[in-house]
């Protein structure tokens, strides 16, 4: 952490947001957003429409994706007691987090409190049908727990066919079906996150298409979204902020892109803050050489004071009061100049956050 954050606290980056601001819902058909266009410069700030976004790149720019897929990870399962595991007991919401080892996952349980180690968990479709059972291994903090899968012929298939999309808790309704594909990039590929990144739900094959023939060059990298990236900061300093893992993957061709771009003085634009934790981790990586293909996993936090190595100009969703995100934005373009964008888009009336609008900064 650079000594520039050292003073700084989590309260620092608050902001009074009414509740109906909150968007519950996607807009009508995918791209039909807002955007607030800020210049990263000195602040200025210009009203948009995602549509313009193409015109705000240039021939040449470097556009990165990230292509993860967000895999239906909120489960309910009956608990079946220890002492006689034919007796069923209560349902329980089962959100998993990351897989660990082979058949293993961490995961929050909800309501967690009774929820032992030892215990089995019996997960069913609607036919009443037994599709997944798994025991609880380890117990942790804040309902989080360690799950053993008993082995089935597909996991994923089955979790396709039980789980639900796992839409974040400030969207207070249960997801439906037109979440199954409005929580999920048209570019998503690599299926791990369990929460989507959401700069790119804006995105369309006609805007792609649209960037490309503008001369726009387009790579993509893989991080999987963990629940880290978006959990309360239960700190009060900004210098104490610990992120969890992230898993990401970077191919020889992504590496090549960005490398190329660096060298030949072309921005490198970042569609969401995943991707740029995810280069900037690998510019970290590589100490002042040219990234290299990799996969690994990455707790970058990034706040102001961080010197960026990759990323010249960003497009990203409104993030949470006091959140690692929004600290992350701020470190990019000024948290005095983002947190005035954002008095200007709750008095404009932008919609927030996951299935709300969007910014560029450049």
């Amino acid at each position: 952490m650079s000594d520039l954050a050292t003073g700084l606290r989590v309260s620092d980056f608050d902001f009074d947001l009414p509740q109906e601001l909150i968007a519950q819902q996607p807009p009508a058909e995918r791209g039909q957003s807002r955007m607030l266009v800020m210049n990263r410069s000195d602040g200025a700030l210009r009203d948009a429409q995602f549509s313009d976004f193409p015109s705000l790149l240039r021939p040449g720019d470097l556009l990165v994706l990230n292509d993860t897929r967000v895999i239906p990870a909120r489960l309910y399962a009956r608990r079946t007691l220890v002492h006689d595991r034919q007796q069923p007991s209560g349902l329980v919401e089962v959100l998993l987090t990351e897989p660990a080892q082979d058949g293993e996952w961490r995961a929050l349980v909800r309501p967690g409190r009774k929820v032992g180690v030892g215990e089995q968990l019996v997960f069913a479709g609607t036919s009443g049908q037994t599709e997944l059972q798994a025991e609880v291994l380890e117990r942790g903090d804040f309902g989080e727990r360690l799950l053993r899968f008993a082995p089935v012929p597909d996991f994923f298939a089955a979790l396709d066919r039980i789980g639900h999309m796992p839409l974040p808790p400030y969207i207070r309704r249960d997801d439906a079906a037109p979440d199954k594909e409005r929580y999920q990039t048209v570019f998503a590929q690599e299926r791990g996150s369990v929460a989507a990144p959401t700069a790119g739900l804006h995105f369309t094959e006609q805007t792609l298409d649209e960037l490309a023939k503008r001369g726009v060059e387009i790579t993509r990298v893989t991080l999987h979204v963990g629940l880290g990236t978006f959990a309360p900061l239960r700190v009060e300093h900004v210098d104490q902020v610990r992120l969890h893992n992230e898993r990401y993957a970077i191919s020889p061709e992504a590496a090549d892109a960005v490398n190329r771009a660096r060298r030949e003085g072309r921005r490198v634009v970042a569609v969401g803050t995943t991707v740029v934790r995810t280069l900037e981790a690998a510019a970290q990586a590589a100490e002042g050489g040219p990234l290299t293909a990799q996969s690994g996993a990455t707790g970058i936090f990034i706040a102001p004071g961080f010197q960026f190595q990759v990323v010249r100009a960003l497009m990203t969703n409104f993030h949470l009061p006091q959140s690692s995100l929004l600290m992350l934005i701020s470190a990019f373009a000024g948290r005095e100049q983002v947190l005035a964008a954002y008095r200007h888009a709750v008095v404009s009336r932008y919609r927030f956050f996951s299935y709300g609008d969007c910014m560029f900064v450049g």
